[in-house]
């Protein structure tokens, strides 16, 4: 995962000038802020809603409409889980459960030493080869529990 910035009004207001020219320009900003700092820190809601005119409701509501959008920073490494159906036909419950118990953490949440943090999502694409994960954006399928152990094992050696 890249290292992301700690946020910061400036760049944040410097990161929407510059796509505020773009037709539909509040998901490029929204993206945008979330790649540099990892979430849509709650300051930038008056801040996107100057910019492109919009009322802080209309931008809160994109935000949390989207799933992917973060209300607070992320940890170091990111696990998606799969919950879609093909992943459901191939035991990803079973493998949540084994997820957040191995963490020690449920679903949206971050470990404490800031390493992990295990996201559900509802299709990875890689329905040939569920249950599915992402970590880091690297996809792996077929996933068993000593699978999910070794990344997450992996994820918290990387600090």
């Amino acid at each position: 995962m890249s290292e992301m910035q700690a946020w910061d009004a400036d760049r944040a207001q410097a990161r929407i000038r510059e796509l505020e020219h773009l037709p539909g320009a509040l998901l490029p900003i929204l993206h945008a802020l979330q790649d540099e700092f990892g979430y849509i820190d709650p300051e930038a809601t008056p801040m996107i809603a100057s910019a492109l005119n919009l009322s802080r409701a209309e931008v809160h509501g994109v935000i949390s409409f989207y799933h992917d959008f973060r209300h607070a920073a992320p940890g170091k490494h990111v696990l998606r889980v799969c919950r879609a159906e093909s992943c459901q036909s191939m035991g990803c419950d079973a493998l949540v459960q084994h997820i957040e118990k191995r963490a020690g953490i449920k679903l949206g949440g971050t470990t404490p030493d800031g390493s992990l943090t295990v996201e559900q999502v509802f299709c990875l694409g890689n329905c040939a080869l569920s249950p599915a994960v992402m970590l880091d954006g690297q996809p792996y399928g077929r996933v068993s529990p000593s699978i999910a152990d070794f990344l997450i094992d992996s994820a918290q050696r990387t600090q």
